[in-house]
């Protein structure tokens, strides 16, 4: 409860900077007839009594539960109001944001985490997940690479919202699409035929689930796929040559979709 003040009340800059509410608050409450000083002085200024600043610090504080004006008025003026009973539901409903902001709290921690770390899977899960040649070092070294892009961010947007069983069924779809490369290539599919415009175009859905490829980028990570020792050697272990013949492929689609693979940039 509010001090004591003395005999002559406090003025509205004094009440405000005790309650720390604003002077246009306390105007506003004036005016809507919830909380009146009951003095003035000679020149009409308001003045605060102990009286008011008691009625001043309930408002404040069902102002900070979330109560509206109008529900306060009915608390203070209306002897059969049910204080407690409006407490309480007025606590039911702080409760409840407070568990809707623990739960923003626990999205934003994830969104941290995935921005910072790529993938929000332990050790043991990527294993699990992406097999036994996995090195559990290449999120950080992708975070040092490409951290500062789009796609990055697109990728940690999405990383944060997915579970282990989400990453297992993307990781399926890239395997089987690799499996079904495999087959194309020996079946002597050759690139810029219908059917291998048609695995290029499902190459850049396989790959959209880490971020959006246009075609563009995808020729430009196809020319990567190719020439990075480590990339060429995964699909080499699928089948021997799949790399470039998965390049030519891209290019070719690209060319038929107006894209010119030997400008390509990555947008």
């Amino acid at each position: 409860m509010p001090d004591a003040i003395d005999a002559d009340g406090l003025t509205v800059g004094q009440v405000s900077a005790r309650l720390d509410v604003t002077v246009r608050a306390l105007h506003h409450w004036d005016e809507k007839g919830l909380a009146r000083p009951s003095l003035r002085t000679a020149a009409g200024y308001r003045l605060y009594t102990t009286g008011d600043l008691e009625r001043l610090h309930r408002i404040v504080v069902y102002c900070e539960l979330g109560l509206g004006l109008d529900r306060i008025r009915a608390l203070l003026d209306d002897s059969t109001a049910d204080v407690p009973g409006a407490l309480r539901a007025q606590r039911t409903q702080v409760a409840e944001r407070i568990d809707r902001l623990q739960q923003l709290t626990a999205g934003l921690d994830r969104m941290i985490d995935a921005h910072e770390r790529g993938l929000l899977l332990t050790i043991e899960q990527q294993a699990t997940v992406f097999g036994p040649q996995w090195n559990p070092d290449w999120p950080a070294q992708a975070r040092q690479r490409y951290g500062a892009t789009k796609q990055w961010l697109q990728y940690a947007e999405r990383s944060a919202s997915r579970s282990p069983e989400a990453w297992q069924d993307i990781a399926d779809a890239v395997n089987d699409f690799d499996r079904t490369l495999a087959d194309a290539l020996d079946a002597g599919v050759t690139p810029g035929s219908p059917e291998a415009n048609r695995l290029a175009e499902r190459h850049r859905e396989v790959f959209a689930p880490y971020f959006p490829l246009t075609r563009q980028m995808q020729v430009c990570l196809g020319r990567k796929l190719e020439a990075d020792p480590g990339f060429a050697a995964h699909y080499d272990t699928i089948r021997a040559g799949l790399a470039p013949w998965l390049r030519h492929i891209i290019d070719a689609n690209a060319r038929a979709h107006g894209v010119d693979p030997d400008t390509a940039t990555w947008e």
